[in-house]
């Protein structure tokens, strides 16, 4: 491929991954039409991978972006089925020129997508799936395998909710105050698996319009203290040579003390209004993970309360790894492994987990089997190699 080709295809896969949600809202805002705004955008994908590699990648890719999706969705209003049944939109039929569109001036509308695909009228176990194939673009597949969910199943449902969303009139706006509360839930969750699955910017900026909308509600202070404190240890979690560095071995020195104070500002304000949640929990600690500068060393007695508490609130598979982990440092391997044999085999915290504290116990045949089991699991290409460091020291 030469470099014009790949300059063009890494162009436009890099809209994709930060525009997708962005232009998205602002069609769908237009039309009340999601899945007929998601076929229009990823016509517009499709024609920018096609012609960009021919004709360079423009200077305004968001815009192109938006122009060409938008002129798609001119054409289908222009057709005759779609004029016995719609009426004359001035502001939404009139022409569309490259020149006239600066997308950084136009209103972010992804939280008001969210809040859309947490609508009442929508099926509630389809609320988080529906705004991670929305807002960030994941496919059903990618869906279906954080839910655990067949991609045939996730993709029959995410179809099924977008159609609702048109049939029923849901309107894309931010809805009444009274309203918020029942749709929160479901908001926080798709912002924190944003957060997991895509990497903290996006997932930071959602946080806090979050907070901003909702100041009074303590989970979306807590979830915004959460996502900044990982996110503050971002620049420590590879070393100068790209290898994978564990909490414990970071250096503080890298982190971001300015996310790390931001987030206890949310943490405050959060305890203030007294009312425990998992993400002010989940925050918590990982605010006590971040201590370890002032103190000089990790208080595991207090993360294995905290742990406790998350578990008995909002019991979690990866909550449970975690609490295995913890209870390990605090009453010996042998207390972690025993909480970790409940956990399913092909889970690759639990598997990793599981090596490390067969390690701990001498148990060396037992810990390679296990290291085998976890590297096989490991899609983190990091992760993966600080796992094979491990599994050669121990042979």
């Amino acid at each position: 491929m030469d470099p014009l080709t790949a300059a063009a295809r890494q162009a436009a896969l890099l809209a994709a991954r930060d525009s997708y949600g962005r232009l998205l809202a602002l069609l769908s805002a237009a039309t009340n039409d999601l899945a007929a705004a998601a076929d229009a955008l990823a016509d517009a994908f499709e024609r920018a991978v096609r012609t960009w590699p021919e004709q360079g990648v423009p200077d305004k890719p968001d815009a192109w972006l938006l122009t060409v999706a938008r002129n798609r969705l001119r054409d289908w209003w222009k057709s005759a089925e779609f004029r016995r049944t719609v009426a004359l939109d001035t502001e939404r039929d009139s022409p569309i020129h490259l020149d006239d569109v600066d997308v950084d001036a136009l209103p972010d509308r992804r939280l008001e997508l969210m809040l859309v695909c947490a609508h009442p009228a929508i099926d509630r176990a389809v609320h988080t799936p529906l705004m991670l194939n929305t807002v960030l673009g994941f496919t059903a597949e990618q869906v279906g395998r954080a839910f655990s969910v067949p991609a045939s199943t996730m993709a029959t449902r995410l179809v099924r909710a977008k159609k609702r969303i048109k049939t029923a009139g849901i309107p894309f706006r931010i809805p009444d105050r009274g309203d918020l509360p029942a749709r929160m839930a479901a908001v926080l969750e798709a912002v924190y698996g944003i957060h997991v699955i895509d990497g903290p910017r996006e997932a930071l900026h959602l946080a806090e319009v979050l907070t901003a909308l909702v100041p009074d509600d303590p989970e979306a202070h807590g979830l915004a203290a959460l996502i900044q404190l990982s996110a503050a240890r971002a620049g420590a979690r590879l070393d100068a040579e790209g290898r994978f560095v564990p909490l414990p071995d970071q250096d503080p020195a890298l982190w971001d003390r300015r996310l790390i104070g931001r987030a206890h500002e949310h943490l405050r304000t959060a305890h203030a209004r007294g009312q425990v949640g998992r993400f002010q929990l989940e925050a918590a600690i990982q605010a006590v993970h971040c201590a370890r500068p002032r103190t000089g060393t990790t208080d595991w007695p207090t993360l294995l309360s905290l742990h406790r508490v998350l578990h008995g609130l909002a019991p979690s598979l990866g909550g449970s790894v975690a609490l295995a982990a913890v209870t390990a440092e605090v009453e010996g391997p042998a207390a972690g492994l025993a909480l970790l044999d409940p956990a399913p085999a092909g889970f690759q915290p639990a598997a990793a987990a599981r090596a490390h504290l067969l390690e701990r116990l001498g148990r060396t045949e037992e810990a390679v089997a296990a290291y085998d089991h976890a590297i096989d699991l490991t899609a983190d290409r990091a992760e993966r190699e600080y796992l094979r460091r491990r599994l050669t020291g121990l042979r």
